[in-house]
């Protein structure tokens, strides 16, 4: 598509409307339904299924949990978050870390704050899987700020294009660093859909000024342009 291309339109989820639970330990805010956050309005969008941001309390975190048949990916914004799975597998993850675990046949894991002093902030993605039965799997890489400032890159994909994590999903995830007035744009090929969610800061995506928490999306093909107000850190999610 080029320039001349219309921009796609896009509807706007607020912050404000997740879901939100506070145990203390933790804070959380969810976009779809999930745990004791039912909304049959927000079940996900196309094959996502959660976007959960967390905040956890020094020194805790999920004990030893089990899942099956989903893809996740897990981004740390503040902190470390310290994994071990089933399949021998573990690490702390950091601000610029992504992590990805196919959950496939059945694994457990554990995800705790790593640190005894300071929260730990990060969010977690499910993507519904287009392949089963699947092993379990684990694949975790680092993204520097600056492949990601002023533009997409690539970080998640099918096929592991560009050196970002393989997905067993037909979807690609995108990270962008958005300085104020930095200007990037999404391309949604008719038939594909596109989910923008704020990790941090603010941006405006066409006429919509979007903050912290905020996302927008949209089922049209199109231009979708995005341009920084506040230093901002954003996840697009190219879907089936």
């Amino acid at each position: 598509m080029s320039a001349n291309e219309p921009i796609a339109p896009v509807d706007v989820r607020r912050a404000t409307e997740r879901g939100h639970a506070d145990h203390g330990w933790l804070d959380s805010w969810h976009t779809f339904s999930f745990a004791d956050y039912y909304d049959p309005k927000w079940m996900g969008f196309r094959a996502l299924r959660v976007i959960n941001e967390d905040r956890v309390a020094p020194g805790q975190g999920f004990p030893k949990h089990s899942h099956r048949d989903m893809e996740i990916l897990s981004f740390v914004l503040g902190g470390g978050l310290e994994h071990a799975d089933s399949i021998g597998t573990g690490s702390v993850i950091r601000p610029g870390d992504v992590q990805r675990m196919s959950a496939g046949t059945g694994v457990t894991h554990s995800e705790y704050n790593a640190s005894k002093s300071e929260r730990v902030h990060f969010l977690q993605v499910w993507i519904q899987p287009n392949q089963r039965p699947i092993p379990p799997s684990y694949e975790q890489q680092t993204f520097a700020d600056d492949d990601k400032r002023g533009k997409l890159r690539l970080i998640a994909s099918p096929n592991g294009e560009g050196g970002s994590l393989t997905i067993h999903a037909d979807a690609r995830v995108f990270a962008s660093i958005l300085d104020p007035g930095a200007r990037a744009e999404h391309v949604v090929v008719q038939g594909r859909h596109a989910w923008i969610h704020v990790a941090r800061g603010k941006i405006r995506v066409d006429d919509h000024e979007l903050s912290a928490g905020d996302a927008a999306f949209t089922s049209a093909g199109g231009r979708i342009p995005l341009e920084g107000v506040e230093a901002a850190e954003i996840l697009v999610f190219d879907l089936a």
